[in-house]
């Protein structure tokens, strides 16, 4: 059963602000290669949505951990959470706005495409 202390949607100030205070999550990336190359937030680790199925196998020392995922909007990484949460990575949520947003707000050095 997910937990409903652990929001689906964060928003990039509150991941910025985990990153900051050192707290340990990670923070995945799923987004396609092509788009990892154009532009990436520090630490990410890429897991392109496409191979997620073939792939969730990698995912698995951080089943307990919390499981930030972004993408380029935030409509893709919404939709990674929830399947993650189906999976019974309990604690996975979308950052919102994604890296875009994180661009706008966060590190306006990350390029926007």
């Amino acid at each position: 059963m997910t937990d409903p202390q652990v929001p689906l949607e964060v928003d990039c100030s509150h991941v910025k602000g985990r990153m900051d205070s050192g707290e340990k999550f990670l923070l995945l990336d799923c987004r396609e290669t092509s788009e990892y190359e154009t532009a990436r937030i520090e630490g990410a680790v890429l897991v392109p949505m496409s191979e997620l199925q073939e792939r969730v196998g990698e995912l698995e020392p951080h089943r307990d951990d919390e499981v930030i995922v972004h993408c380029h909007h935030g409509g893709r990484s919404l939709r990674v959470a929830m399947w993650l949460r189906q999976q019974g990575f309990e604690k996975a949520q979308s950052m919102a706005g994604g890296i875009e947003e994180w661009a706008l707000q966060i590190d306006p050095s990350v390029p926007r495409y």
